[in-house]
């Protein structure tokens, strides 16, 4: 009988085996090297779009992540239901979208920023019309100190002081008072002013409104007696003034109000050399000062921003004289009746402000007949 055993086998050649997997593998590689580059260059035209693809998912919201332990079940295999991606929804056609580009008006403009007393402060400038028409705008002042103590805050009080003639932009008067003099031990500081653009305390913008250097404050400044008598604080001159006629207004006045006075005009464009040339005595004489104001043409206000330079010019003067006059140099104070200056204001002493009866000039005023009747 034939005894059972395992089939007999072929033998094999060792180094025809090597060739045959060496041949197979050379062939898997190189096919799947074709493969790759005929991929790749027939995407090129698609390049773009799989770009911009990638940035729209980049874009949308994802799930938190959350940590290994709050995400693996009982049993040690994290739950399923915890990987689920969020697809993006399908863009609306009808949801428009406004996008804005650039700002039609600033939130604030400063034009100056002055101590009005120990603990008082004003910062002058303008403001967007209609956010303060419309919207709800607000301050804050905080007083950053130089000796390293925490700083003071204060809620402001808003002024705005143009009567509603502003055009783009409206004055806006900041008034910051704090409950005690912020640089009380004089080692200086800043004053900061926060601008919110509405009721929102969230967005605002922060800026240094004025600075007090070590030793510079001086509370004898903020009480009389002060430094002139009379000071006038002209609203802004443009157009094609006469300097003959200037001449002529800065003499008189400086004639009527007396030695101890001052005069500050405003040059919005209408100062010609001839005019510059009338008022160079003046100013070396330090009867006259002369503030270069055409940067303001950028802010669209009313009459050349008048109302923001006149109650620049009060806060900025506020202490420097007894008592402050405003009016046009085509307008000319006269005093009927044999009176003089200091007797009609010794019966306004008792008075913070007063208004002056307007008449149309004439030259029979000059007569000063105290006979007749130059009212309306």
């Amino acid at each position: 009988m034939r005894k059972d055993g395992a089939p007999p086998t072929a033998a094999v050649n060792p180094v025809a085996k090597i060739f045959l997997c060496f041949e197979t593998k050379s062939f898997l590689v190189t096919l799947l090297a074709l493969t790759l580059v005929t991929l790749v260059w027939n995407l090129q035209p698609y390049y773009q779009t799989i770009l911009s693809t990638t940035s729209r998912c980049s874009a949308v919201e994802s799930l938190p992540i959350k940590s290994a332990s709050s995400i693996v079940g009982a049993g040690g295999v994290a739950p399923l239901t915890e990987k689920k991606l969020v697809s993006s929804p399908p863009a609306d056609p009808n949801k428009r979208i406004f996008q804005s580009f650039g700002s039609a008006a600033a939130l604030f403009v400063q034009m100056g920023a002055y101590r009005g007393g120990p603990t008082t402060f004003a910062v002058v400038g303008l403001a967007s019309k209609p956010l303060h028409v419309f919207g709800r705008p607000w301050y804050k002042c905080e007083w950053i100190p130089n000796n390293g103590n925490s700083s003071i805050r204060s809620k402001a009080y808003k002024i705005l002081p143009d009567w509603g003639y502003g055009r783009v932009y409206t004055v806006v008067v900041v008034n910051c008072t704090f409950t005690e003099n912020p640089n009380a031990d004089n080692s200086g500081g800043k004053l900061m002013v926060y601008a919110y653009y509405g009721e929102s305390p969230r967005k605002y913008e922060k800026f240094t409104a004025l600075e007090e250097a070590a030793g510079s404050y001086d509370e004898s400044k903020y009480a009389p007696p002060y430094k002139y008598e009379y000071l006038y604080c002209g609203s802004s001159l443009y157009g094609n003034l006469s300097a003959a006629r200037m001449r002529e207004w800065v003499a008189y006045h400086a004639w009527f109000f007396g030695a101890s006075s001052h005069f500050v005009f405003h040059d919005a464009g209408g100062v010609s050399a001839e005019v510059k040339a009338v008022l160079e005595p003046w100013i070396r004489a330090g009867r006259v000062t002369l503030q270069d104001i055409r940067a303001q043409a950028e802010f669209d206000g009313y009459y050349y921003n008048q109302f923001l330079v006149v109650n620049d010019c009060l806060h900025r003067h506020r202490h420097s004289a007894n008592w402050t006059f405003y009016f046009d140099v085509d307008e000319y104070i006269y005093i009927p009746d044999g009176d003089s200056l200091e007797s009609v204001l010794h019966d306004f002493s008792n008075n913070t402000q007063f208004t002056i009866e307007q008449n149309a000039i004439s030259s029979v005023l000059c007569l000063n007949d105290s006979t007749q009747d130059y009212s309306r």
